[in-house]
């Protein structure tokens, strides 16, 4: 069954008054969190393009290119959008619903967090209201600084993506815990592990830049001194 047929019929509570607050309620278990964070990035994502006064077409573009969202299913997808750009409830109550459907899967939180970097870069400008808003989810997610900050020097090309901030290590950091840091984040993102803490298929291949990243990091370290 597409992603798409059972997002739909999650959101079929919404003809009898509900919000989409409410519908994140409703998704916390498995199998179901695939269909929720599908919801969830496409609704912090529909808040966030309206933080830069405008939404795009590449910030449209960019939905369908995470969730390779066929024409059949597009219908679906700008259903999520419109439903989460013109519901009266703030970004800052999604994102406090979004931290309760994910509860004891931090990592999830995580992979989100990269789904809107990759819709706030769409464009190609990172305006400092998206930042703002950034700054203000990853603060509700309790998302480490160190964690948001390699995000965001991954994804903005006018910040430099240090090799030990794209690790999540200190700059100073020996050789051995570069190591111990590229090996738990290789496994962390390895697309099993992905798809075994809930996140849908159709995002998985958001992983594979941050692969790139992660290792390019990891070698650049490992060559210093030699």
């Amino acid at each position: 069954m597409s992603i798409w047929i059972r997002i739909t019929e999650a959101l079929s509570a919404l003809t009898s008054g509900e919000g989409l607050s409410e519908v994140f309620d409703r998704l916390r278990a498995p199998p179901e969190r695939s269909v929720g964070f599908t919801i969830a990035v496409i609704a912090l994502g529909a808040k966030m393009a309206k933080a830069d006064g405008r939404v795009t077409r590449d910030e449209v573009t960019a939905f369908r290119e995470v969730f390779k969202i066929a024409d059949d299913d597009a219908k679906g997808a700008a259903r999520v959008f419109d439903l989460a750009r013109r519901d009266v409830a703030g970004f800052e109550e999604y994102a406090n619903r979004i931290v309760a459907m994910f509860s004891g899967t931090p990592d999830m939180l995580c992979d989100l967090m990269e789904g809107l970097f990759h819709i706030a870069m769409a464009d190609g400008i990172y305006h400092p209201n998206e930042n703002a808003f950034l700054e203000r989810v990853a603060e509700i997610f309790e998302l480490p600084d160190e964690v948001f900050e390699g995000m965001r020097a991954r994804f903005v090309p006018d910040t430099s993506p240090l090799p030990h901030t794209v690790l999540g290590i200190a700059p100073g950091a020996s050789k051995e815990v570069a190591r111990a840091a590229w090996r738990k984040l290789v496994k962390a993102n390895h697309p099993d592990a992905l798809i075994a803490r809930g996140l849908p298929e159709e995002a998985v291949r958001l992983a594979e830049k941050r692969m790139i990243d992660i290792n390019r990091a990891w070698d650049t370290l490992s060559k210093k001194g030699r």
